[in-house]
């Protein structure tokens, strides 16, 4: 139960009571506030498109409890990014200036990180007041307005789904510009619903916003969180760079080869009114051959396939295992060929190697930037075609 204002005694209020119960509803929607309740990190990655010219980029969104937060937008190579460690909140502009935000902008983000971390659990611990607005339309769909109010005063309005309790919109603003997302597409991961669309407004700007990657209860440093590094910026030894990664690349493919594994899927379908319409599950047994994954799908909606049916998937299998096999060996004898005429092997054109692409491209002006979280170096490639 949530209160803007204290109960000065007899019954609590009718639109608080309301309040309370429809987030209570939207928790449960949700997964249950006991897989949420142990939901301590979530990342999100997918691509975007800006709505006012069409141009396509990248899109983080990461959240550690208690109170940590990253949004990353990269739309035509400008990142804008907005973050909080838990301590301050900065921001990095499509100019590349990175500054640390104070007084309301600071709170906003504060806010959105506490939020974000708690999935809408012990409001009423962190002092954050729920109160019942009315009936709302998102999207033609029916939904119910709550308002949320943080002990520092700011607001954030939350729309939910009359049918599927499910949250449709969130709106305030955050680091001084307003901001609007409305989430579609929900389907499940480790058992808790996550948006797999997003229509995404800030200030005149729209994105649209295609999730492909969940990923719960990962790991996320803190560095992720903290205001990036500023230093001067020294150009590595770059062909030495890459050919070390792609040794260690190659290194990584033959160790996989040394495991097997099992992996479940489920795909679920909604109808229009948001409710589970089907659920479809399948599970697969994999291994790794010259670097590629080989897989065999061995079960259906929790039961194992007939002795017909997989008989029809192993000899998929094998197939594929001899398309593999007579693969590498083309290659292997291609690059004994060149060894034994001494000229170094050229790629096949629809696999250029690492280096290939560094005899052709100059590489230039070199920086650091942030993506996905991380500090990078990031020079400019001018590259022969």
């Amino acid at each position: 139960m949530f209160l803007l204002v204290p109960c000065l005694g007899g019954a609590l209020p009718a639109l608080a009571q309301d309040a309370g119960r429809i987030i209570d509803q939207s928790v449960k929607a949700s997964g249950g506030s006991g897989k949420l309740s142990k939901l301590q990190t979530l990342s999100l990655e997918g691509s975007l498109t800006r709505a006012s010219d069409g141009k396509t980029g990248t899109f983080t969104l990461d959240s550690k409890a208690p109170n940590r937060y990253y949004m990353e937008l990269i739309a035509a190579g400008q990142p804008e990014i907005l973050a909080y460690n838990g301590k301050s909140a900065w921001r990095l502009s499509a100019n590349g200036e990175a500054v640390t935000l104070l007084d309301q902008d600071a709170l906003q983000l504060e806010a959105a990180s506490t939020l974000a971390a708690s999935h809408l659990l012990g409001l009423k611990k962190s002092k954050i007041g729920a109160a019942y607005i009315g009936p709302a339309n998102v999207s033609s769909r029916d939904a119910v307005e709550i308002e949320l109010t943080m002990a520092t005063g700011v607001k954030r309005q939350l729309y939910f789904d009359v049918s599927s309790h499910l949250l449709l919109k969130e709106s305030g603003a955050l680091g001084g510009v307003q901001q609007e997302t409305i989430y579609d597409d929900y389907r499940p991961e480790n058992g808790i619903q996550v948006a797999r669309r997003l229509e995404f407004h800030r200030g005149n700007e729209t994105y649209n916003i295609v999730i492909n990657r969940v990923a719960a209860n990962q790991t996320i440093g803190e560095r992720v969180f903290d205001f990036p590094r500023k230093s001067q910026v020294q150009l590595p030894d770059l062909k030495k760079l890459f050919a070390e990664i792609d040794a260690n690349q190659k290194a990584t493919d033959k160790i996989k080869e040394n495991y097997t594994g099992r992996r479940a899927t489920e795909e679920t379908e909604f109808d229009g009114s948001g409710k589970v319409a089907k659920v479809q599950r399948e599970e697969f047994t994999f291994f790794y051959l010259d670097g590629e994954e080989i897989s065999t799908l061995v079960g259906k909606d929790g039961k194992p396939l007939s002795e017909t049916e997989q008989a029809k998937r192993n000899e998929q299998t094998r197939k594929r295992i001899e398309e593999v096999q007579k693969k590498q060996t083309k290659k292997d004898e291609k690059e004994e060929k060149a060894r034994e005429q001494g000229k170094q092997e050229k790629e096949d054109k629809d696999e250029p190697g690492i280096e290939v692409f560094l005899r052709a491209c100059q590489f230039v002006n070199p920086r650091h930037e942030r993506f996905r979280g991380q500090d990078v170096l990031w020079p400019s490639a001018s590259c022969n075609s």
